[in-house]
């Protein structure tokens, strides 16, 4: 699965600037979030499907993220996450 390119992250920019407006994240490359030194969050793209992949432990988790509903709940996931 090959990282989102710059047209898949052009079909996600809505999300995207939902996470800028996240506390405790930067942006260091269009769609590639990092949460302090590490890397946190970042895209793929499998066709017309969108996943993410979250850190939320030693290794990245896959998440759905084509759909509004998948975007959601990837939203809550990611607010979870980033809570002290």
């Amino acid at each position: 699965m090959k990282h989102a390119g710059a047209e898949a992250l052009d079909r996600l920019e809505p999300l995207l600037k939902t996470i800028r407006g996240k506390s405790g994240l930067k942006e260091k490359s269009r769609g590639v979030f990092y949460r302090g030194s590490r890397a946190f969050l970042h895209f793929h793209e499998e066709g017309p499907l969108f996943f993410a992949g979250i850190r939320l432990a030693d290794d990245f988790e896959r998440f759905p993220a084509t759909t509004k509903s998948e975007r959601a709940i990837l939203l809550k996931k990611l607010d979870a996450a980033l809570r002290p």
